[in-house]
């Protein structure tokens, strides 16, 4: 069977809530592997909600639907505070990146308290920048940002991803709204483990399938290299 957009492989899915330090209940879901542990897991940081980001956006949908099957990994999506999806609205309202701190270190906590093992965060767009701003945890293996704009994340932020030391690996499409290749070479030179890959062809929201197929492929390289690159077959045996 042809791996398609659409295409969801078998794994444990279970509805999740994590709980703020600032007293709100944000909505996830965590997708594992069926019937064997995770070698490693993705906690995963949404798109701006304000401009339709939330936990079912297609790259992370995709993920969670193909990497417990295809590379072993426990996916963790959920909505940030105010954000909204199929699986319900998280408390609270959007804080611009700031109050949305405490997203990021719930979704920590849990994977720390349920055991999930070698957490990799990734971030796409506006979960770049709380990535960049709020993931530096000593849980965090290393990080993976899809078209980072890098307007809320400053050289500041930069920079201490730098002293964190963890691996950042950055794909950044040749076509982005916001920040191409060239620019964005430039800008993450100041984190000596950065590696900045541009995907020819890409833009900022990684629309078709032969760019999913590539973001995937990239996240599996680092965080489970064994299982790369990704079949795009699937056997029903």
């Amino acid at each position: 069977m042809e791996i398609r957009a659409a295409t969801e492989l078998p794994a444990r899915r279970e509805d999740i809530e994590l709980h703020t330090a600032d007293d709100l209940t944000l909505v996830g879901e965590l997708a594992v592997p069926e019937g064997r542990a995770p070698v490693a897991t993705l906690v995963t940081l949404h798109p701006l909600p304000t401009h339709g980001g939330f936990m079912d956006s297609h790259i992370y949908k995709k993920a969670a639907n193909r990497l417990p099957a295809l590379a072993d990994l426990a996916v963790l999506r959920f909505n940030t505070r105010g954000t909204s999806s199929d699986r319900g609205i998280s408390e609270g309202a959007f804080d611009g990146g700031e109050g949305e701190r405490f997203d990021v270190a719930a979704a920590l906590e849990y994977a720390e308290f349920h055991d999930l093992p070698r957490v990799w965060v990734v971030g796409w767009s506006f979960g770049t920048e709380l990535t960049l701003k709020w993931a530096h945890d000593p849980l965090v293996e290393g990080a993976i940002l899809l078209s980072p704009p890098l307007h809320r994340a400053t050289d500041e932020d930069l920079d201490r991803w730098a002293e964190f030391g963890r691996p950042l690996t950055v794909l950044v499409p040749e076509f982005d709204d916001y920040l191409r290749p060239e620019e964005a070479r430039a800008r993450f030179s100041r984190v000596p483990q950065a590696e900045v890959i541009g995907v020819d062809g890409a833009k900022h929201l990684w629309v078709g399938e032969p760019y999913v197929r590539i973001v995937l492929d990239e996240i599996v390289k680092r965080v489970n290299p064994a299982a790369f690159p990704l079949p795009t077959e699937w056997s029903l045996e």
